[in-house]
Parts: C-alpha cells; structure tokens; sequence
C-alpha cells in the first residue's frame, strides 16, 4: 500500500478522533435539554458562539488564556441557561403549550444572541493567538496539533464529568426521570421544575466551555451558529437521546467521517456528512447506537 495513502489515512483518523471529542463538548449540552428534558433548544448553537465571544473579550480585556477563561466563563452561563429557562417555563411549558410554540421561542432565542453579536462586534472573524495555537506535535507520520488536542481533552473530562454526575448523584438521577415521569418524582418529593431548571442551566455551562474551545480552534463569527445546528443534533439522535456515551460514540463517528470526507473527497462535502448520517440512522435505528 502506498506509504502517503497510510499517512493521509493515519492522520484522518487522528483528527477525526480529536475533531469527535470536540463535537462530543459541543452536543452533551443537547443531549441533555433535548434527550433528557425533552427541551428543544435549536439556540444551544447560538450559546456556544456566544462563548467564544465572551471568550475572546476575556483574552483580549484580562489577558486570560482561553482554558482559563471556562472558569469564568462556567458560572456566568449556568446563570444565563437558569435565567432562559425561567422565561421559557413561564411563558411556554407552564402553559403545556411547550411544543411548537417552544420551538420558535428557541428560534428567535438564535436570532436574538446573532444579531446582538452582530451589532455589537461586528462580522469580522474573532480569534485568539495562543502559545499553543500553532504548535504540532509529531509521531512519525502523524500530526497531533495542540490547538485541537487541548480542546480535545478539556471535551473528554467535561463528558466524563457530567457523565458521572448524572448516573451517581441522586440529582443526577432525578434528571434521567423528570421527562419520564414527572408526576412520579413529584411524589418522592422533588421538584420537577427546578430539576429541569438546574438541569438546563448545566447544558447551557456546556455551551459556554465549548465556546470557549470552538475559538481555540478556529475563527468565529456570529453567523457560525447555524452552521452547527444540524451537527449537534444530528450526533444527539446517533448516539441515542439522552445517551452520554452515545453522544461521546456519535461524536467519534461524524468526525471521523468528517475527516475522511475532506481528506479523500474534499472539503466541500464534509458539511452534507451530519445530514447523510442523521437520516441514515433514522432509516435504519430511529433510537440511535445507545437508544432504547
């Protein structure tokens, strides 16, 4: 076999695993208020460039790095997702009117936080320059570079925390029940409402640090929200809603996939891989990987 097509190949691989445990940050946030709370945030996109916004202000303004902005940033956008939710319970879900009406809630939410970033900073692309921004390392033939391996495993440890979070914590657990059976777990004594309420602040601290990660990785603009909505949901429906491990496998697979289709077939494709995938498994496993 040709030794550049097992370079190509090798290096795929590898960004692809790196590209996944990226994605994995960005959609465990969607996981849980679209496959736990049965919340369809379509503005979960939106927040996470919000995140990079606010990240670059705290690089650019305090001079702090973009992995020690997320501590910053972690505790501002638990308090924006309870404030969201807030409104969202009131006006909509108190109502039982959450379904279609929740939805264009969600959908003016993006517009919303894309035209305010619009105006207030403008259309340019925003980025941060790093120590480490430009830096590879190499194995042999292989490429790791950092400004994808360090979001890379900021992702891992975000995933595995709220992971372990939701099946040992007693909190966590209330989560898992709340969309099945809120009557039930209203009877054991625990609010609903203010389950989901923390709940969905916790998707939307998720939001933030993959914000935070996305402009490590790249430039940002107000617009790039959009771009992520069908990746995240499309990556929440293969893994199997609600499923952090399937967001964490469905994560791996799309950027793998991504990786070989801009790798062999160029990168003009890679964005219909999300959608090729996603209804993919709805033909063939509506649960997802990890669905019931």
């Amino acid at each position: 076999m040709d030794s550049q097509f097992i370079t190509l190949f090798l290096n795929a691989i590898v960004a692809g695993l790196l590209l996944g445990g990226f994605y994995a940050a960005m959609s465990v946030g969607i996981s849980i208020s679209f496959g736990m709370l049965d919340i369809v945030n379509i503005a979960h996109p939106a927040f996470i460039i919000l995140g990079s916004y606010a990240t670059y202000l705290i690089y650019t303004y305090l001079g702090l790095d973009p992995i020690f902005g997320i501590f910053v940033l972690a505790p501002v956008f638990f308090c924006l997702g309870y404030i969201v939710y807030k409104i969202y319970y009131h006006s909509f879900e108190k109502h039982g009117s959450e379904p279609l009406r929740g939805l264009a809630f969600f959908f003016g939410l993006l517009f919303i936080i894309e035209v305010s970033l619009v105006l207030t900073a403008g259309v340019d692309y925003r980025t941060v320059a790093t120590s480490y921004t430009d830096v590879t390392l190499k194995f042999g033939s292989v490429d790791f570079p950092l400004r994808l391996v360090i979001p890379f495993v900021i992702s891992i440890v975000t995933v595995m925390a709220i992971r372990w979070f939701l099946s040992r914590t007693y909190f966590g657990r209330a989560v898992s029940a709340v969309a099945q059976d809120s009557m039930a777990l209203r009877l054991m004594g625990v609010d609903p409402v203010k389950v989901k309420t923390y709940a969905f602040a916790i998707s939307i601290l998720t939001a933030g640090i993959g914000g935070a990660l996305l402009i490590i990785i790249q430039s940002v603009q107000p617009a790039m929200g959009r771009d992520y909505i069908g990746l995240v949901f499309a990556i929440c429906v293969l893994g199997g809603l609600g499923s952090v491990y399937g967001t964490l496998l469905g994560a791996f697979i799309l950027g793998i996939a991504e990786t070989f289709t801009a790798t062999f077939a160029g990168p003009s494709w890679a964005p219909a891989v999300s959608f090729g995938l996603l209804l993919l498994t709805l033909a063939i496993r509506p649960s997802g990987i990890f669905g019931r």
